[in-house]
C-alpha cells in the first residue's frame, strides 16, 4: 500500500514541476499534502517511522 502512495506522490510532484498556472498548482499541492498526510498515517500504523532515542 505505501508503495502505491509513494507512486503516487512521485507522480504529483513531477505534475506540480509542469503545472502551467497557480491553480492548477494549488490543487497538486493540495492533492500532494494528502498524500503524503496518508503515507504517514500507514507508517505511523505499522510503526515504521523511525523515531529519535528519547534523551
Amino acid at each position: 500500500m505505501t508503495y502505491n502512495i509513494e507512486i503516487q506522490i512521485e507522480e504529483l510532484r513531477a505534475e506540480l514541476h509542469n503545472a502551467c498556472d497557480a491553480g492548477e498548482r494549488r490543487q497538486i499541492q493540495a492533492e500532494l499534502e494528502v498524500a503524503r498526510a496518508e503515507l504517514a498515517a500507514v507508517a505511523l500504523r505499522n510503526e515504521t517511522v523511525d523515531r529519535e532515542p528519547p534523551y
